[in-house]
């Protein structure tokens, strides 16, 4: 299935390829920050088995709009340090996420990463369709995320 391009951010972290890695790929490490910045995680809800077909979930709170938003996939392409593809299906409700309907409409997101000496980058690129004026403001949230990011790997 292709997917149209949506809208990418992309970041420079002061860490190791295999720490900002870690990051993107482990479970807790996860939950601990991929959300936006005054927003914050579903406690259990995140899982990163990363495999081909892979299972990869989580949940962010949106306590203001009382609801819980989830999204979950599966890993596509993995190649160490250099780039993660899953699909992202998303949500609000706990059935549906318990459920996991892999039929339903979904977005390709593809993470790239880069060594660059003391530093390394990410970028983060959306793929699918949304409706008019929503890529725009999806970008912004994800660039939120990246902020949660740095925060995280500052601490």
């Amino acid at each position: 299935m292709t997917h149209a391009f949506l809208y990418s951010v992309e970041r420079e972290y002061p860490v190791s390829i295999d720490r900002l890695w870690k990051a993107w790929t482990d479970a807790s490490e996860l939950e601990s920050w991929y959300f936006p910045t005054d927003l914050g995680s579903t406690k259990g809800a995140t899982v990163s088995d990363l495999t081909i077909g892979g299972l990869w979930t989580c949940g962010v709170e949106v306590p203001e709009q009382g609801f819980t938003a989830y999204f979950f996939g599966k890993y596509s392409a993995i190649e160490k340090s250099i780039l993660i593809e899953h699909t992202l299906h998303y949500t609000t409700s706990p059935e549906e996420f318990a459920a996991k309907d892999f039929t339903t409409e979904s977005h390709l997101i593809r993470i790239e990463f880069e060594n660059r000496g003391s530093n390394s980058w990410s970028k983060f690129s959306q793929f699918g369709e949304l409706p008019d004026g929503q890529a725009e403001m999806a970008q912004a949230g994800m660039n939120s995320y990246l902020e949660s990011l740095a925060l995280f790997l500052a601490r």
